[in-house]
Formats: C-alpha cells, sequence, structure tokens
C-alpha cells in the first residue's frame, strides 16, 4: 500500500522541514482515521464522495471532472460522488467498492485520512485489514433495510480490531420520506447490538449522503433531528494515538549497535511512558535493566511516551531481541503458552486441525503445538454456539498452545499488544486476524504425537558451534524457532525446550 502526501490547505503554511509536521498535525488537532463500512448499495463512496465534496479542499479540475462526466446518482439529478472513490476498473463497471481505498481531507480543526472498506462479504477480510488503522467507524445502512447480518458483522469485527468510536449512519433517508419513526427504529436495533459489544461510544445520524443532508450541514428536511453533522461529531472523536493506555510497553524489534559501546533496544512505544532512570523488564528472561538513554535520529529524549520510535541503552546487556516486550517491573505482560483468542478468519481455506500454523504478535513468530477451535459467533442471535471448524468470514473463539512463551496481554486491557495474526507457516500468508481474550503461563499437557525440540539435542547437534553468551543464545533461540517453524510446516506438533542459564551473574529466566 503506498502512502501518499497529506495536502493542506491554502490558507496553511506548508511546513518548510519534515520535523514541523507534528506541530501542524497538533495546531489541526490530530489525524482521525475514519473507516466507511456498511452492505453493498448502502451508499459508502456516494457518502464519502460527499464528504469530500462538501468538506475537503478539492482541487478544482476534480470538481469538474464530476461535473463534465454527466453521470448522475441513481434516480436524482445530483452529480454521483462516488466518482471520487472508485479508483479501479473492476469497481467502476460493477458499481462495487473491493479494495480498500484511501483518501485525505482536513478540515479547519482535523486531518482525515478515510478508509472506504468493501461491503460485499466476499471482500471482509479488506473490511478488516482496513479497520484496524481506523479510529472511528461509519456504519452505513439503508433506511429501507435497517441493520442486516452484514451490518453485524461488521460490527463484531470493528470490536474485535479494537474500534472504540462508532457512528450509524442512517442513509437514503430521502427515499423514507424523511421519516422520524423509520429511524428512531433502526437506532434502537443498532443500540442493541452496540450493547453486546465494546464500544466506548455509538451515535446514529440520519442523512441522505447524495443530497447531503446532514453530512456537513443540517437538513431542512429532518426538523425533528437536533443532532450534529456527521462532520461535526467526526471532528470531535479522539484517535487511538491519543487514547493509548497508561501501561508501558515496548516491542522489541531490532537491537542496534554502533561497533563501541552503544547497545540500543530499537522499538515503537504502544502504550504508556518511560523516561530516563526507569526500571524494565522482560517477562520471557526476568531480564532487568534501567534506562540511561533514550536515542532518536537526530537528538535524545528524556521520556518517550506512546508512538514514539526510539532506541533504549540500559545500565546492564540483558539478555533480549527481537520478538521482546518490554515493562516496568510492577506491571508485566504475561509469559503466555496458551493463549484464548477471538479470530475473524480471513482465508478461503478453511480451518485444518493439521496445518501448520504460526502466530504473529507484534514483533515475534511463534510456533504453535496446537490450536483448537471452540465456538463460532452466530450473527443472527450474536451468540457463541459450539463449533470445531470454520470458514472464510466466520467469527471463532479458539485456544491457542503455544511452542514456547511469548509476551502476550489481554486485548481489554492492553490493546497494544493484544492483537494476533495466524500465519500460513508454508505460503507465511495472513490466516486470520484476531485478539487475546484470555492467557495462561501454563502450557497445556502435551497431545499425542506432541514433538518437543530439547535443548541436549539442538545444543549437541544443530547449535553445537555456539557458547552461552548473549549473543550467541539469541542465535539458539533464533535457529530453534527457525526448525520448529518447518516441523509445524509439516504438520508436527512443537515445542520449544528453552537453553540453559549463563553462568555470568545475570539472571537469564530462561
Amino acid at each position: 500500500m503506498s502512502v501518499h502526501a497529506l495536502k493542506t490547505k491554502p490558507t496553511l503554511a506548508t511546513p518548510a522541514r519534515l520535523q514541523d509536521v507534528p506541530n501542524l498535525v497538533r495546531e489541526l488537532g490530530g489525524i482521525t482515521h475514519l473507516l466507511t463500512c456498511g452492505s453493498v448499495d448502502d451508499g459508502k463512496s456516494t457518502l464519502i464522495g460527499r464528504m469530500l465534496w462538501d468538506a475537503s479542499d478539492l482541487y478544482e479540475d476534480q470538481r469538474e471532472n464530476v461535473r463534465r462526466s454527466g453521470r448522475k446518482a441513481a434516480g436524482t439529478d445530483m452529480p454521483d460522488f462516488s466518482m471520487l472513490l472508485d479508483g479501479l476498473v473492476a469497481e467502476r463497471e460493477q458499481g462495487i467498492t473491493i479494495d480498500i481505498a484511501w483518501k485525505y481531507f482536513e478540515t479547519d480543526t482535523r486531518r482525515f485520512v478515510i478508509i472506504d472498506s468493501p461491503g460485499h462479504e466476499q471482500y471482509t477480510r479488506n473490511m478488516a485489514s482496513g479497520a484496524s488503522h481506523a479510529d472511528v467507524a461509519i456504519v452505513l445502512v439503508d433506511a429501507r433495510s435497517g441493520v442486516k447480518k452484514q451490518t453485524k458483522r461488521h460490527a463484531a469485527i470493528l470490536d474485535l480490531v479494537g474500534v472504540k468510536h462508532v457512528v450509524l449512519a442512517v442513509n437514503k433517508m430521502d427515499l423514507v420520506d424523511w421519516s422520524e419513526d423509520v429511524f428512531r427504529k433502526i437506532e434502537a436495533d443498532f443500540r442493541t447490538l452496540c450493547w453486546k459489544f465494546n464500544f466506548w461510544d455509538s451515535t446514529a445520524i440520519p442523512l441522505s449522503a447524495v443530497f447531503g443532508d446532514n453530512v456537513s450541514s443540517l437538513s431542512t428536511n429532518m426538523g425533528w433531528y437536533s443532532g450534529p453533522t456527521l462532520i461535526e461529531h467526526l471532528a470531535k472523536v479522539p484517535s487511538r494515538a491519543s487514547e493509548a493506555g497508561s501501561v508501558f510497553r515496548f516491542p522489541v524489534q531490532m537491537v542496534l549497535r554502533d561497533g563501541k559501546d552503544f547497545r540500543g533496544l530499537a522499538g515503537t512505544v504502544t502504550s504508556g511512558s518511560i523516561q530516563v532512570g526507569d526500571a524494565v523488564t522482560d517477562v520471557l528472561s526476568n531480564a532487568t535493566g534501567k534506562i540511561v538513554r533514550i536515542a532518536t535520529f537526530d537528538r535524545d529524549l528524556t521520556s518517550a511516551s506512546a508512538g514514539d520510535a526510539v532506541a533504549l541503552q540500559l545500565d546492564v546487556d540483558i539478555d533480549v531481541s527481537r520478538g521482546a516486550v518490554l515493562s516496568k517491573l510492577e506491571m508485566r505482560p504475561v509469559a503466555a503458552q496458551t493463549v484464548e483468542a477471538r479470530f475473524v478468519w480471513l482465508s478461503e481455506n478453511a480451518f485444518s486441525p493439521t496445518a501448520g500454523y504460526l502466530l504473529r504478535t507484534s514483533t515475534d513468530l511463534i510456533p504453535i503445538s496446537n490450536i483448537e477451535i471452540k465456538a463460532l459467533l452466530d450473527l443472527e442471535t450474536m451468540a457463541s454456539r459450539p463449533a470445531h471448524a470454520c470458514a472464510a468470514n466466520d467469527i471463532a473463539i479458539a485456544k491457542i498452545s503455544l511452542g514456547r512463551a511469548a509476551a502476550i496481554d489481554v486485548f481489554t486491557e492492553t490493546p497494544e499488544t493484544g492483537t494476533l495474526l495466524l500465519v500460513d507457516s508454508v505460503s507465511g500468508a495472513t490466516i486470520a486476524g484476531g485478539i487475546a481474550t484470555a492467557i495462561d503461563a501454563k502450557a497445556e499437557a502435551p497431545s499425542e504425537g506432541h514433538f518437543v525440540l530439547r535443548r541436549d539435542m539442538l545444543g549437541n547437534g544443530l547449535n553445537r558451534d555456539l557458547s552461552m553468551s548473549s549473543k550467541d543464545r539469541e542465535e539458539f533461540m533464533r535457529r530453534a524457532n527457525e526448525v520448529a517453524i518447518i516441523l509445524r510446516a509439516a504438520g508436527v506438533s512443537v515445542a520449544i525446550e528453552p537453553p540453559p542459564p549463563i553462568d555470568d551473574g545475570m539472571d537469564p529466566g530462561l
């Protein structure tokens, strides 16, 4: 996916330097990632096109292209605003959104990144991918049909990926004679649905995307509605970054060395904050150190918070590498061996208990020794029903036994380190995306055919050239992990016994 430059309004000064961009973003009140989702033909592309037309600084040639095209919205004399969104030839031919479309615009107080997701059930995986980036979601429904099964599926996925702010846009109110009764019934149905999820707020707004009613200006056709317009409401929604949790989490992405005395643990603070002098620990090794330096590309910091990409230098060289998650001593993640999770199944291939799946976290890839589907979410009743298999677009509840411990949090407590992916061990393709709902540091009893990569087997064979230094211990685990991945790809349930402790006075915890 390419990232396009955000276009500034003519009334705003363009930053002279890249480092001035954050100041401009703060001036505008931040960036909001906005997802639109709904069933086919509910009017997503038309709504976003109307928002761009009414509230953004479109270039005049873009407006002129829409005017000159002669295309009209179905049944009206209004321009077809969806032309501003449907970029793929296949989409224009079929009149539907297939891929995720990214558009950018800004108001006087906020920059918006619009993620227009497909509504057809066949492309649910694309919607789930887009939702994972969103701060707020607009769930569209046609006023004539109300809440559908696909609406429920989308709401469940939004909850699954941690979207907390949801707007129900009841579109095409012009086709139900601007009826308040129709709107209130749909609003009540949606609120009943939202009670089953963990949304922080859900707001219903009646509108007509084609005619612009309640999009950026209040409708004169619905005097009974006294709430905000869609644009007014979106301008007040906080971003995920501003709501980041208070528990410090720092997934290590790589270890940096300068060939001299510097050894920095590089990554991005995903939650909470840290400052020089604070003690941090790795839950997998129990190794602990004190921060003596927080380095960035151009300067050192005294503190870092969620969203900051930094390198942490500690007073001791603790035995960690990519995949570790640093935390403060008093609030650690769990060294998980067993994970209960909720997933949306994204692959066209149905779940197979003998297939080779791997678990991917924010920075780690972990062999899975066993995975068991326990239940599926019934999208009609929104209740869980027992099941042992799942297929494309199903929302499943599963128990996963890991081949080795991994630092994972319960999603509702620390979302940034509680998100998970299932990956095909052969192709590397993403099979499912979801969240951790419960974690246990105790491993499940090995199943029949379970193979353990013992440390003496590894140490006397594949790893016999390695010492027990910190650097070689990293290589020990890297090789063991690769072997486990190969075995899992062959359908062998596998676990890794950690290497023996080192004898240099440092607590390895392994």
